[in-house]
């Protein structure tokens, strides 16, 4: 019955895989894992690149010094063998590995890193994401260009093999930054050749693989690096992400045995494969909230009640069972189960029963706020515009429960994904679909979304308090302290309900059972390392 299956459907999506490249096949024996890629990388450069279909690139090409750990506690070791932490916590010293080479065979040095990091923090070079360099000693400052030199700056090369690192201020979540993207280190070398350094042949990577082809909208093709530091126990020879622009299509092409690995699962298939080929289905938690941010200085989501009553109507548990099916969870508070595990002291459930009090279903409560707002059985009640980026079913089950449950009419706009973040920077909404991605598992960079002046204030909202709490946890000389400022810093965002968390994310992909050491963590960062393919 399964080849069967596999035989019509090699013959339906022959002719999209025929489209997709076209590149010379592998040697016989090579072992080869095909990766469906959804969105073409704009940059492969550590310190400009943003998006997490990037790194997914770079990090086969390079690693950091430390790399994320897929199970979600701290970092792994990578081209730092060890470190070491000043008894104040404001010094840390890495270790580099004796053996870390370059592709090209030179040795990856304490200079290679510093020079890399400088670029990041460099304002010329524009990094998106130069924030994640913000614990150490002046980043911040010499990127706002208070500072004339970068000497000041908190990074030192002790000699070819050691780093030190001096930060502002003690942080528990530092290693987890150091293990981010934009702390990969680059060949300085190679960026000589200008903006084609990241080009096949030209890229000068630390990592267990080399970039050998690139074909826009098509594939990527990396393969084993030969001079990587643990080249002999990397069992994989070639990588290709293969482009795909939907989940439809790269379905079609595993089961047609094209690909071995997807991004997702159309959600129309999903019982299909957990009834019939369960062997074939994977399911993650993601650290990632799915949420509604609400214009607040548009009447009459400038009152909180309305807010509230919004957020009280939804059937978070009936959306995610019901509607979504995918294993997502709902959101009854603001941060997810892996956000909280990773950065919250073992056993503590610091606030959690007021937290979670504030996001339960209640639809007596939401229409007793709205009638309280003057907006008794939803008379009167304006018809705002529930905004997002895809079509994402669950858009008009929270249209239909609000018409249920309030008597209100909320009418739905489908943007484009660039379309619909600018709006939301801009303002230019009522109540918009949003979602909170991360580059590291920290908590405190989750909720400093929120604070006056981040970029990602979608509702543009100003809280002293709850930025007194972010700068207390960003301050904290302990897990614990830190915990604590979240937990009073997730309230009074809950209690002043500029957004309302729906549900927690979660990852559904297929992949072949030949593929093993398959390593992925709840941010979409992956580890190559200890891939294995049966033959």
């Amino acid at each position: 019955m399964k080849a069967g299956r596999r035989l019509v459907a090699a013959v339906i999506a022959s002719v999209l895989f025929a489209a997709c490249a076209k590149q010379q096949p592998a040697a016989p024996g090579t072992k080869v894992i095909r990766i469906s890629q959804r969105n073409e990388p704009a940059d492969l450069d550590p310190a400009t690149a943003s998006l997490p279909d990037e790194f997914f690139i770079i990090r086969a090409l390079s690693e950091g010094l430390l790399v994320p750990n897929p199970s979600g506690g701290e970092p792994l070791p990578a081209a730092a063998a060890s470190y070491d932490v000043s008894s104040d916590g404001l010094v840390y010293t890495f270790h580099l590995r004796p053996n870390a080479h370059w592709s090209n065979g030179e040795p990856v040095t304490a200079g290679d890193f510093i020079w890399s990091w400088q670029r990041v923090l460099t304002p010329a070079t524009a990094a998106p994401k130069a924030q994640l360099f913000y614990d150490v000693k002046n980043a911040r400052a010499f990127v706002a260009g208070k500072l004339a030199t970068i000497d000041a700056v908190g990074f030192r090369a002790v000699d070819p093999e050691t780093i030190r690192i001096t930060l502002e201020h003690p942080s528990s979540n530092f290693l987890r930054y150091v293990a981010a993207g934009p702390w990969i280190p680059v060949n300085r070398h190679a960026l000589a050749a200008g903006r084609t350094w990241t080009s096949p042949g030209r890229y000068v990577g630390n990592g267990p693989f080399i970039l050998t082809a690139w074909q826009p909208q098509q594939r990527i093709v990396v393969r084993r690096n030969s001079h990587y530091r643990d080249a002999a126990k990397v069992r994989v020879d070639e990588l290709q992400f293969i482009r795909f622009d939907n989940q439809d299509a790269e379905e079609r092409a595993f089961r047609a045995g094209q690909i071995d690995v997807t991004m997702a699962v159309p959600q129309a298939k999903l019982d299909v494969y957990q009834r019939e080929h369960p062997e074939e289905l994977h399911r993650a938690p993601l650290a990632e909230t799915r949420f509604l941010a609400f214009n607040i200085h548009r009447p009459p989501l400038n009152d909180v009640r309305v807010r509230r009553a919004l957020s009280l109507a939804l059937d978070r548990e009936k959306l995610v069972t019901r509607v979504l099916r995918g294993g997502q969870a709902p959101a009854e508070r603001f941060l997810s189960p892996p956000l909280r595990a990773a950065t919250q002291p073992e056993g503590a459930r610091v606030g959690a029963e007021v937290v979670t009090a504030l996001q339960r279903s209640d639809p007596a409560a939401a229409r007793r706020l709205l009638a309280d707002a003057g907006f008794s059985g939803g008379q009167g009640f304006p018809r705002l515009e529930l905004s997002g980026w895809d079509r994402n079913p669950i858009l008009e089950a929270m249209q239909q429960m609000w018409k249920q449950e309030l008597g209100i009419e909320i009418a739905l706009t489908v943007r484009e994904a660039k379309v619909h973040l600018a709006a939301m920077h801009a303002g230019d909404f009522d109540v918009a679909f949003a979602t909170n991605l991360l580059d590291v598992l920290d908590a405190t960079a989750a909720l400093a979304d929120f604070t006056t002046s981040a970029p990602n204030n979608f509702p543009h909202w100003h809280s002293a308090d709850f930025d007194r709490f972010i700068a207390a946890s960003f301050n904290a000389r302990s897990p614990a302290d830190a915990a604590a400022a979240n937990a009073a810093a997730e309230q009074a965002l809950l209690a002043a309900a500029p957004v309302a968390p729906v549900y927690f994310n979660a990852q559904n992909w297929l992949m072949s059972p030949r593929v093993h050491g398959w390593e992925q963590d709840a941010l979409w960062s992956r580890r190559y390392n200890d891939l294995t393919l049966d033959p």
